[in-house]
């Protein structure tokens, strides 16, 4: 089956029958659809281990008026094809692994979706992050002094998000002291990327750091405020309008290869080249568990730290 073609499933019907050899298998779509004009897709299959925390989290915390679809690219599984079940959303399973190309996929699926957010697996949502990201995203696109790329929440483990928590909390001379020269930038050489201790200090080793969930409802109550991100934004969480997507031409789908990365390079250079800001929400936070060089330890780390990652 092409790339572009994709079996729509009545939701009702057993789980498929996925052969095990990649060519044989189809592009899936479970159909719990509900027209809405708020979508999120969240990006998953890899990291099972998450599976439990992070999808409480949205369940709890994503509105009940967005339609919600798992999306698992090059992989078909039963766990999440379980998990939309139980929570009443649709999973889109796709044969090849492209990450470009499944988000691709989405859009006329959904074909009602204006306000559209893009989630990564290792995401952890928190309260009213949807309603913020909104928030922010109209008032600056009506009120504010730029034409609005994306809109995303602060994020402890990014290149931008590190630096605007650490100041906001005064921590910054501690960090310098502790780990490294604190600069806007996520670089593989950077130990904000590499290193398992500077991730497990964002997500509260050691006690210094509050966690997501207080940082959260601090700055929700602060005065709205967000700033224009100076340089590439690791696309963890994202909201976007459809209009980007239709103008960008979609993602760039590459003949081979997952893709991985390739949306975020694009995205952020489309905005940059036609003066589209990707604007930052100072009033809510979400949390990301790592980068890949931190990723094995995190997982241990997470595994024996459940309570810092649970859905208050």
């Amino acid at each position: 089956m092409p790339f572009s073609k994709v079996k729509v499933l009545n939701p009702t019907i057993l789980p498929p029958s996925v052969p095990d050899n990649p060519e044989e298998r189809e592009n899936l779509f479970i159909d719990r659809r509900k027209n809405s004009p708020f979508l999120l897709n969240i990006l998953a299959g890899y990291k099972p281990y998450l599976f439990e925390d992070v999808f409480a989290r949205v369940k709890k915390f994503v509105p009940n008026a967005f339609d919600v679809c798992i999306t698992s690219s090059g992989l078909f599984d039963k766990n999440l094809y379980d998990i939309a079940k139980n929570y009443g959303w649709s999973y889109l399973s796709t044969a090849r692994n492209s990450i470009p190309g499944v988000q691709n996929l989405i859009m006329p699926l959904y074909e009602n979706a204006q306000m559209i957010f893009k989630m990564d697996e290792d995401i952890f949502v928190t309260q009213n992050c949807f309603e913020k990201l909104l928030q922010t995203f109209n008032h600056c696109q009506t009120q504010g002094r730029y034409n609005v790329g994306f809109v995303a929440p602060l994020i402890p483990i990014n290149g931008y998000g590190h630096v605007r928590i650490l100041e906001k909390l005064g921590l910054d001379e501690y960090y310098e002291k502790n780990f490294e020269k604190i600069i806007y930038g996520a670089q593989h050489e950077r130990m904000l990327e590499k290193s398992p201790e500077v991730a497990k200090f964002f997500w509260g080793e050691g006690n210094i750091i509050p966690s997501i969930d207080m940082m959260n409802v601090a700055f929700q109550i602060r005065k709205m405020e967000y700033r224009a991100c100076p340089i590439k934004f690791s696309i963890g969480l994202i909201l976007f309008h459809r209009n980007l997507w239709t103008v960008m031409g979609g993602w760039i789908t590459p003949p081979v290869g997952s893709g991985g990365g390739i949306d975020e390079m694009q995205i952020c250079d489309f905005c940059v080249k036609q003066s589209l800001a990707m604007i930052i929400s100072e009033n809510t936070v979400v949390g990301h568990l790592s980068f890949h060089p931190q990723n094995e330890d995190m997982k241990e780390y997470f595994l024996t730290h459940r309570e810092k990652f649970r859905c208050p």
